[in-house]
């Protein structure tokens, strides 16, 4: 039998979908995870919620993280440095993941997103030390349990400091092993069917810590699988210095000829583009993840969102590693990219608007989904809501469609909704107690960073 859920007299709700349209006073009828209506409904349901005082938007989606990052944010000798340095210095914390390691890490990132009204996450694990265990069945178990729709990538680095690179040789693989462990780890997560939980893409690190063969490789692979291409490409002028001086190429350029452009391929940060290559991006419809507070923190310069949402890139929103952002709040990561685009671009700026569908429409594009993303009947039942008799919200919902970029929401969601079962309620996390999460990793946190701080 079908399981229903039924949220009730909702004041507002923020749908995101075609014609951008404003319920009023209605109610989301959900089945088995899918939304099959929106209105005035009469229907019995097994799980029924108040909606009167909420204001309900669609599900946010992370389309870049690093989770594993969780257990390395705030440390205060790498505060100051830019990307190239802070990679070097984190590495040498990173080589000591372990199962236990990515398991509560992405327990506590993911529990964050859910109570950021998150629901879909794309995670970029990249570092695999020899002998860690099954670190992707670590993330999707802390997704199960959270109830979160998990995107992970079965990333990959085989240039350690010997080769040029960046890592250091124990978190580096050969090509071979790369590509064996890319399709084992397809062949046991990836559900590509619609209102899927869990999905894998192949991801390579990026143009400096991995080799043109394995790029053009875990592209073919990629293709063959039927799964998605992810990496970081014009993230900082140090990278584009490195594929000028050994491949005579712009980073774009040096990506497109080994088959990394195109509607299943998407970047994280794309800052250092210039006009012919956004048109670039544009025609191939190859994407780019904005994460603004990263790139703020790391020094690495400013995306240019309004040029590309004018040109037809598709942009979706991420929150990038916790330490280069320290948290895992897509919520402040969708005001923090509205501020900070009325200042470099003041008129030509997304609205507060437009920064949510980024975090919605736009995102669930890049993970080539169109079952997330909007709240209409035939989408997923992934949904978050705000109380509007909050004190920082008053006198400030004449425009609840800009709402959350102008005004943003300081603490937890009242409410987040993921395949149709409530994840988060009154600001909690519903399927885990967070005292316990924060007890277990303790001992696990302190023997990950032993003699590193």
């Amino acid at each position: 039998m079908a399981h229903f859920l039924l949220l009730k007299n909702a004041n507002l709700i923020i749908s995101c979908d075609d014609q951008n349209t404003l319920h009023k006073g209605a109610d989301i009828l959900c089945a088995d995870g899918q939304i099959i209506q929106i209105g005035q409904v009469d229907h019995p349901a097994d799980t029924v919620i108040d909606g009167r005082g909420l204001a309900v938007y669609p599900g946010l989606i992370n389309t870049h993280h690093h989770l594993y990052q969780t257990f390395s944010r705030n440390l205060p000798r790498l505060q100051k440095l830019e990307l190239f340095g802070w990679l070097k210095a984190s590495y040498q914390i990173w080589k000591n993941l372990n199962e236990a390691v990515v398991f509560y890490s992405s327990l506590t990132g993911l529990g964050e997103l859910l109570k950021s009204g998150c629901t879909t996450c794309a995670d970029h694990h990249y570092v695999f030390p020899e002998g860690a265990g099954d670190l992707l069945g670590a993330q999707f178990a802390a997704a199960e349990q959270l109830g979160i729709r998990l995107h992970a990538a079965r990333g990959s680095m085989d240039l350690s400091e010997k080769d040029g690179g960046l890592p250091p040789d124990s978190v580096v693989q050969t090509i071979d092993e790369i590509l064996r462990a890319n399709e084992q780890a397809v062949q046991a997560y990836h559900d590509p069917r619609p209102f899927s939980m869990r999905q894998v893409m192949l991801a390579p690190c990026s143009p400096f810590s991995v080799s043109a063969e394995l790029l053009l490789q875990s592209a073919l692979q990629a293709r063959q699988l039927g799964v998605r291409l992810h990496t970081h490409v014009a993230e900082t002028k140090d990278e584009e210095t490195y594929t000028l001086e050994r491949f005579g190429l712009r980073p774009l350029a040096y990506m497109e000829q080994l088959g990394w452009v195109g509607p299943d391929v998407w970047y994280a940060h794309g800052i250092h583009f210039n006009d012919q290559e956004l048109r670039r991006l544009a025609a191939t419809g190859t994407g780019i993840a904005h994460c603004p507070v990263s790139n703020m923190k790391l020094a690495s310069g400013v995306c240019r969102v309004p040029e590309m949402l004018a040109l037809g890139v598709p942009v979706g929103l991420g929150v990038d590693g916790s330490s280069s952002n320290d948290g895992s709040n897509l919520l402040e990561e969708l005001r923090v990219g509205y501020l900070l685009h009325r200042l470099v671009s003041s008129g030509q700026a997304p609205s507060g608007y437009d920064m949510l569908k980024i975090a919605t429409r736009g995102s669930a594009r890049l993970l080539g989904r169109d079952d997330i993303g909007a709240l209409a009947v035939g989408k997923a039942a992934d949904f978050f809501a705000i109380r509007l008799d909050r004190l920082e919200w008053n006198g400030a919902a004449f425009d609840p469609l800009s709402m959350l970029g102008t005004v943003g929401c300081k603490g937890a969601v009242d409410l987040t909704v993921v395949n149709g079962k409530v994840a988060v309620k009154d600001g909690r996390l519903q399927t885990v107690d967070e005292g316990q999460i924060m007890a277990e990793s303790k001992p696990v946190l302190q023997k990950f960073l032993a003699g590193q701080i």
